[in-house]
């Protein structure tokens, strides 16, 4: 962490009329002078200036700059005040032209080397990085350029109510003619010619680590200014000057600097007068989160003026009626009542006060701390599941420290959107950017987060430009090396539970790498895991499937299907299951198109069960002989039948339980495939109907069903009957093996018929005679006509 030393903290004071007053316009006491006094009351004696002296302060009158005549001594002054013109004479400016068209460069500067308007502030920032190191380097054999003892520091001060920024360093500064030289040729950079004597000097082996050399970064100031005014002061000139240029102006200005509440010791001023559209960037908030987040780890402190506050207890006016009311008698001493305020106040903050991580020696730093920065750097609450930290030196050199996350991100796939932010580049300690598009991690590694920093990429390009540097590309090499062997780590942990958050949430993401990087196969096989026939309930990897294998046998077997519970039930396993052949089953969508990427894994080849020419280690050629001229004549009869449904039909060598199974051709879609491309929204309905043209029909000669059918083609092949149960037994191989029935509704009625007739078969005679005899059993009585009795009364009429 940066210390601000006592000489930063104190402002210099001198003596006028008596009173002590703050000499220093732009270093105002630490706040941790000021509270003195009891009740936190701010001595009077002392005041807070700004740079900017037109701001009106919230809780002080407005300060006038100090008149500081000859007669007093100049002392160690940090910064002056830029509001006041002073009364003295000022020479005439010169006007100079710049040294390159610059109409069409700084369109190009603005308008498309950046891509963002915030990085202004990286690159003046990285500017007086410079400066300061610079000086550093020289002051070695140069004492004297220190003889104004100011601390090596960055202070930016804004002024939001007019739009200005202020950048300030203590650095080398420039004397006139390198003004000229350094900013009135666009695209030259002094820091570019410092290396370059550097090298050529016996001193060649130090490491500067300046930052600025492309020569065009001065000048993304005019991407948010209208007007840009620099004023610098070198210790090897006794003069200040001022250098003034406006965004779309062909010229520029120089003239020495005879205000002496603007004179500095040593070092450079950049003030930006923004554009009406840029003011936002003059307000104090933003300014300290962009650097933050550029310039956070630049090796100097960094100040921001920002305003603060502190609370302290006021004295309150007693309503006298109130203490009346009270029944207190006006003679007793009345207890004065408090209120707590809070006193606004303007003071300089260290902003950057955290060291980059990954300069460390990685023996020296611990897992909290890796963990830590982890979770303030990407806003993470669960700790990572792993992490490297490494240096890689030769033809590029950078450091990093990269992270396996513990939960894959809420409400987004990466898969589908790659530009994650996760990882994120800095030059020398200066953010450049964490928009990448593949550029240091294939699609497939996009989860993976962490840090780059590069000593050997230019600072002052875009990210568009990146994209083309050929050490770009050698460091995304050696990134995913190391992703690799972090990744392997967690694999071969002693916890298991780890390896298998990792799957559970990046599974996907190994297996998009065997369709994308056919280059890192070997590295990404090992990864994967899949459910398999004796492991139901845990996946395995490919490596033990390998140890578990049978001697003689010479393939990796998979059926591809929606769920384990599918694939168990398949017939195709019948016959692998009884020879104790252990068959991956892969149940994820992608699990099929990535295995038939891979191919092969150690010298293994992967083979598909539910297609055809099925090989199992074991083949009799006698029986197969015999078997064809047994059945060779229902092969015909039943491929004569079902006709352009299927491509041929076999005796098969993998059913044991069951009839008749559908296999895909060698070369054809599963029924995995088939069912997950009719699934796409712009699938090829030609293709799809192609590929469904390509199966076989299997049947297993042992099955009763099968026998009798050979039965019947032998004795009456035109068997209405027959044919229809070759119809619906297509069908029903059709569903059983994975297929999707063409017509669902048909396959039904087909199905009830069968039922109906199998019921009528059993049960229809005993229903026919017990419905007759149940009939004849019941007594029907004879009809008999009604006699008629007359009533007493009419037989004695008669």
């Amino acid at each position: 962490m940066h210390r601000l030393s006592r000489r930063s903290i104190s402002a210099v004071l001198f003596h006028t009329g008596g009173a002590t007053r703050c000499r220093n316009a732009t270093a105002p006491i630490a706040s941790s002078n000021i509270f003195h006094k009891s009740g936190g009351e701010i001595d009077e004696k002392f005041r807070w200036y700004s740079v900017l002296a037109t701001r009106q302060s919230n809780h002080a009158k407005p300060i006038k700059p100090f008149n500081l005549g000859s007669s007093h001594p100049f002392l160690g002054v940090r910064y002056e005040s830029t509001a006041a013109a002073s009364d003295s004479f000022n020479p005439p400016s010169e006007k100079y032209e710049y040294q390159a068209e610059v109409s069409r460069l700084m369109d190009l500067i603005v308008n498309s080397l950046y891509s963002n308007k915030e990085v202004f502030l990286r690159e003046l920032i990285s500017n007086a990085s410079d400066a300061l190191d610079k000086l550093r380097f020289l002051s070695v054999t140069e004492p004297e350029l220190l003889r104004n003892a100011v601390d090596l520091d960055i202070r930016i001060q804004t002024d939001k109510d007019n739009g200005i920024v202020t950048i300030m360093d203590t650095g080398i500064g420039m004397t006139r003619e390198e003004l000229v030289d350094c900013l009135g040729t666009i695209a030259q950079s002094g820091t570019a010619k410092f290396l370059k004597a550097l090298k050529e000097s016996k001193d060649a082996g130090v490491d500067s680590n300046l930052i600025g050399q492309f020569g065009v970064g001065f000048y993304s100031a005019f991407l948010v200014s209208e007007r840009v005014e620099v004023s610098t002061k070198s210790p090897k000139s006794d003069k200040q000057y001022v250098w003034e240029g406006e965004a779309n102006s062909s010229s520029y200005t120089i003239r020495e600097e005879t205000d002496h509440a603007k004179l500095i010791p040593r070092g450079t001023r950049v003030t930006l007068y923004l554009k009406r559209d840029d003011k936002g960037f003059a307000h104090p908030e933003r300014i300290q989160k962009l650097v933050k987040n550029y310039s956070q780890f630049v090796s100097f402190p960094i100040y921001t003026w920002q305003e603060k506050g502190y609370t302290k207890e006021v004295e309150v006016d007693e309503d006298p009626s109130e203490s009346k009311k009270d029944g207190q008698d006006d003679k007793d001493v009345k207890k004065k009542k408090t209120k707590t305020v809070v006193e606004r106040y303007w003071d300089w903050e260290l902003t950057n006060e955290t060291q980059p991580i990954w300069l460390r020696n990685p023996k020296e730093v611990t897992t909290e701390d890796y963990n830590d920065f982890y979770k303030k750097t990407f806003n993470e609450y669960l700790e990572p599941l792993a992490s490297t930290h490494f240096t890689t030196e030769g033809e590029v050199e950078f450091r990093s420290i990269l992270y396996v996350p513990s939960i894959a991100p809420m409400g987004k796939d990466d898969i589908i959107n790659p530009k994650t932010k996760n990882i994120r580049l800095y030059v020398k300690r200066v953010f450049i950017s964490d928009d990448f598009d593949g550029d240091l991690f294939p699609r497939y590694l996009s989860f993976i987060k962490g840090v780059v920093d590069s000593n050997d990429l230019p600072l002052n390009v875009s990210r568009e430009i990146l994209q083309e540097s050929r050490i770009m590309r050698i460091m995304k090499k050696r990134l995913v090396r190391k992703a690799f062997e972090m990744i392997n780590g967690i694999a071969m942990s002693e916890n298991k539970d780890d390896y298998d958050k990792f799957w559970e949430n990046f599974g996907k993401h190994i297996k998009l790498g065997i369709l994308d990087d056919k280059d890192n196969h070997k590295r990404l096989a090992p990864l994967l895991r899949f459910f398999s026939s004796q492991s139901e309930d845990v996946s395995i990897s490919l490596d033990e499937y390998v140890e578990n294998m049978k001697s003689e046998q010479k393939n990796i077997y998979y059926i591809a299907a929606d769920s384990v519970n599918s694939a168990r039930n398949t017939p195709f396993l019948e016959k692998l299951l009884e020879k104790d052949l252990e068959v991956l089953f892969l149940v994820d969508p992608i699990d099929e198109v990535a295995i038939q990427n891979l191919k092969e894994f150690k010298d293994k080849q992967f083979v598909d069960i539910s297609k055809e020419d099925l090989d199992l280690g074991e083949k009799d050629e006698d029986k197969e002989k015999e078997m064809k001229q047994e059945f060779g004549q229902i092969c015909d009869w039943i491929k004569k039948r079902l006709g352009e449904k299927v491509a041929g039909v076999q005796i098969s060598n993998r059913l044991n339980v069951s009839p008749c199974v559908l296999v895909s051709a060698k070369f054809g879609w599963s029924a995995n495939m088939e069912r997950l491309m009719k699934a796409q929204t712009m699938g090829d309905s030609s293709s799809l109907d192609f590929m469904r043209s390509r199966r076989i029909f299997e049947i297993n000669p042992e099955h009763p069903i099968i026998k009798t059918l050979n039965a019947a083609c032998k004795s009456n092949a035109n068997d209405e009957e027959a044919l229809r149960a070759i119809d619906l037994l297509y069908d029903t191989a059709a569903v059983s093996s994975g297929f999707t029935p063409e017509n669902p509704a048909q396959l039904g009625g087909k199905i009830y018929e069968m039922m109906s007739m199998a019921l009528l078969a059993k049960w229809g005679t005993s229903a026919c005679d017990f419905e007759k005899q149940e009939t004849s059993s019941i007594h029907v009585p004879e009809t008999i006509e009604a006699e008629i009795v007359n009533p007493p009364a009419a037989e004695a009429q008669k």
